[in-house]
């Protein structure tokens, strides 16, 4: 089991950069999904979902990711924590496709709950494996490739 140490700003930076191109492509591909489903297909709205949710959902995972840094520190982190916080932040972001989809798709109807749920159980699962894969990387690692320093 990893031990959750105090991560850098620069690490939940490039985690979360890393964790948004994953879930803007599922995002991407879930509306398109949903919306060719119910005749309805635009490449142009999942794009533009996808997008904004890179950028809000961005700000918000770091302060998520920043969150759990205190829940964590100096713990072992079992994969039933790695599941409470990917509970929690599936929550918060599934709530926020829902609101990011009826505003693009100037309806709060069953289309843009039927993104919300899809996306639920798609980045559930990507949420889950992402984590488990950033606590394999050494801290220190990301700040040596980029900066060419020790931490």
């Amino acid at each position: 089991m990893a031990t959750y140490k105090r991560e850098s700003h620069i690490r939940s930076l490039i985690k979360g950069i890393s964790w948004r191109i994953v879930a803007t492509a599922d995002t991407i591909l879930v509306v398109l999904l949903v919306t060719c489903l119910n005749d309805n297909c635009s490449l142009d709205n999942a794009i533009k979902i996808g997008a904004i949710e890179f950028l809000i959902k961005y700000f918000v995972y770091y302060l998520h990711e920043r969150a759990w840094q205190k829940v964590l520190f100096n713990r072992a982190v079992s994969q039933i924590q790695t599941l409470q916080k990917t509970i929690s932040w599936r929550i918060i972001a599934t709530a926020m496709t829902f609101i990011i989809s009826g505003s693009v798709l100037n309806s709060f109807n069953e289309i843009a709950l039927y993104i919300a749920l899809t996306e639920l159980f798609t980045k559930f699962v990507l949420y889950y494996l992402h984590e488990r894969l950033w606590l394999r990387l050494p801290l220190g690692k990301i700040r040596q490739f980029f900066f060419g320093k020790k931490q």
